[in-house]
């Protein structure tokens, strides 16, 4: 996860606020922490615990002046929920100070850092990122960013999707396997780069297109122009960004979010049919799903459940308990509509298993005469190692249970995962283009240094 922005902007007293509210808009994509480093005369840098609005101020963004913004909201996989942690990452090199904002997870980081430590390097955080700062500024010795970049993307392994300041030059770079979204778009104050769509939207800004696997895109002095920095024989998007990660509005390649999610509930509908009396969302991430769900089978679109709009999402925080305790205040059976009702509820996914059985519950405890569960994806059975908190086989309940174990375990009458071909389908991508790792456990990289190491 994680969500990175950069913004080029002729104004410098509108910098700062067209990063804040492009950070707004992909508060979704990562709540622990958020920072914004903004060059002018001199480098201002700002970064917090908590949500972007808890962490910026009208006075804060006053203070940010200049003609560049480096943004980024935080959901921690390598790294601990610490504000060393935060980023962006300011580094001081000889070529000038570079910001960087990075969204995935190498899974050659432990080797990385050692063999940079080794060589005298003292690091401060316990982050990938930093590695990945410390290699770029090693290699601008060596010539320009471009040149950088290309040097350092023979050297990293997994997920990098990065945003950059060095002096008055704005980058953005998307790994050759192009796992995670990266979208630039122009306004009439300048440009936004930015991992999804929705934030450029955010600024009045219209989209121009994505960064394409192994590309940068260049802005300096105003002017823009995208470089070829990697070439690979494969793409490997994770499948992830359209089953959950990002905001319905978004489009990602080309693709809309909001289609895929509908198309992900009518196939289900067709693969996985019921009798019902009302299809609901748990919301908000089954939402269009269930829509699409509804319109396919027939069943009325109903809500199960309410949810309160001032808690975040539950998958992404930092750690089990808190997420089992935020369930309990985060949605609400709306008893008048289940009471003795054949209710159907459609998620995104089952990843542990225990959110899927307190909401089963919450809604049988409110007078459903049956509840049917249907997931818009199919069983994850396998770590992530490329940026999702999903780290270790144990916590994935698909991983040691069949389907019928998983329905027991959820508490639910009747159970069903879209099929891997569905998925396909509904995303509308060649499968060779999509990282189905977790679904299947074939990785597009080598991950056995992770796999060994996850928590180092």
């Amino acid at each position: 996860m994680c969500g990175v922005v950069g913004v080029f902007c002729r104004d410098e007293n509108l910098t700062s606020r067209l990063a804040f509210f492009s950070l707004y808009s992909l508060q979704h994509r990562g709540q622990e922490s958020a920072g914004i480093a903004v060059f002018g005369d001199y480098i201002h840098i700002h970064k917090g615990m908590g949500l972007v609005s808890e962490v910026f101020d009208e006075k804060k963004l006053n203070e940010m002046r200049g003609n560049i913004a480096v943004g980024h909201v935080r959901y921690s996989t390598t790294g601990e929920s610490r504000i060393e942690n935060a980023q962006p990452l300011l580094v001081k090199t000889k070529s000038g100070a570079l910001a960087i904002a990075h969204n995935g997870n190498l899974v050659n980081y432990q080797s990385l850092r050692e063999e940079l430590e080794n060589e005298g390097a003292v690091f401060i955080t316990d982050s990938d990122t930093e590695v990945i700062a410390k290699l770029i500024s090693k290699q601008l010795l060596n010539g320009d960013v471009v040149s950088a970049l290309k040097s350092v993307s023979q050297m990293l392994s997994g997920s990098y999707t990065l945003v950059m300041a060095i002096n008055d030059t704005l980058i953005g770079y998307r790994d050759p396997l192009g796992f995670k979204p990266l979208i630039v778009g122009e306004g009439d104050f300048g440009y936004v780069i930015a991992s999804e769509s929705c934030a450029i939207d955010a600024v009045g800004a219209r989209v121009l297109r994505d960064v394409e696997p192994g590309e940068a895109v260049v802005i300096r002095e105003g002017e823009m122009e995208f470089v070829r920095v990697e070439r690979s024989d494969r793409k490997a998007l994770c499948v992830f960004e359209y089953i959950y990660f990002a905001r319905p509005d978004s489009i990602i390649d080309g693709i809309s979010v909001y289609d895929v999610r509908q198309k992900i509930g009518r196939i289900l509908a067709r693969e996985s049919p019921v009798e019902a009396d009302m299809v609901s969302p748990v919301p908000d991430s089954g939402t269009t799903s269930a829509i699409g769900f509804s319109k396919e089978s027939g069943i009325e679109y109903l809500e199960a459940l309410i949810k309160n709009r001032y808690v975040g999402r539950t998958f992404i925080l930092p750690n089990q308990s808190v997420r089992e305790l935020s369930v309990k205040i985060k949605m609400n059976a709306v008893k008048s509509n289940v009471d003795g009702k054949r209710v159907v509820l459609i998620d995104d996914s089952i990843v542990r298993g225990t959110t899927s059985r307190k909401i089963v519950d919450m809604v049988r405890n409110a007078g459903a005469k049956e509840v049917h569960f249907r997931v818009g994806s199919p069983p994850i059975i396998s770590p992530c190692y490329f940026g999702i908190d999903m780290s270790t086989r144990e916590e994935l309940i698909a991983s040691s249970k069949s389907v019928e174990e998983i329905r027991e375990e959820i508490n639910a009458d009747s159970l069903a995962y879209l099929s891997l071909d569905g998925l396909v389908e509904a995303v509308g991508m060649k499968k060779e283009d999509l990282c189905l790792a977790c679904l299947t456990a074939d990785y597009p990289v080598d991950v056995s240094e992770a796999a060994g190491c996850r928590r180092c």
